[in-house]
Parts: C-alpha cells; structure tokens; sequence
C-alpha cells in the first residue's frame, strides 16, 4: 500500500479540531510547524481595496503534517476541506506528495509498518 504526505498549511485555530479527527483515519502522528507565509493574495487582507499588490505580507499560519495509507486519503481530504473551509481568504492549503519508504529507527519496521497503529 502507498504512503503520502499530506501537507496542510491553516490558521492556528484550525489545528486541534484537525488533530482530534486523526484516530478516524488511521494516523498515528503529525508534526506541526509554525510558519510565516502568504498565498497568491501576497497576504493581502480580505477587505482591502481591490487591486494589484506588489509587496509581501507574511502571516502566521500552521504547517500540519502527516503520513496516511493511500486507501485513507479521500476520506481525510474530505474532511480536512470541510473541516477548514470559511469562505475567506486565508482558509488554507492542502498538499499531496508520495513517500517511497518510511523508517522507524526504534524497531527498524519499514513502509506502512512504520506510521500506521493496528490493522487497517
């Protein structure tokens, strides 16, 4: 079975209802980072006056990580979009990659072994 990466960038409030839910989708763990960035509104607040902004403006946002079994992924992304969607600007990002292998050093299990709890 294939791993991914799923890469989610979110307000700070947005983490916890995300990391509740993880049991639901057979994950065992997540990394969160705090981040500076900004999307292709170059951090422009919503009601703003209308126009092209050159200049950068980088907000705090959340870097939520996490390796999931290929079978999980819809279920997760569906949530995930409900789960963060406002309608705003600012609601987030949702990034998709493969792993080719996961290690984990303590016992030396490999692939799906290696970041999943219990049988799928």
């Amino acid at each position: 079975m294939k791993l991914l990466r799923v890469e989610i960038i979110t307000s700070m409030s947005k983490v916890e209802p995300l990391k509740e839910a993880l049991g639901k989708f057979h994950i065992s763990g997540m990394t969160v980072n705090q981040v500076l960035g900004c999307g292709v509104q170059y951090g422009t607040p919503e009601y703003e006056v209308e126009g092209k902004r050159r200049e950068i403006s980088l907000l705090p946002k959340e870097l939520v990580m996490m390796v999931v079994p290929e079978n999980e992924l819809d279920a997760l992304l569906e949530f995930v979009k409900k789960e963060l969607y406002t309608g705003h600007i600012g609601d987030g990002k949702i990034f998709v990659s493969e792993i080719t292998n996961a290690i984990r050093v303590r016992t030396g299990e490999e692939g799906i072994e290696a970041v999943v709890e219990g049988e799928l």
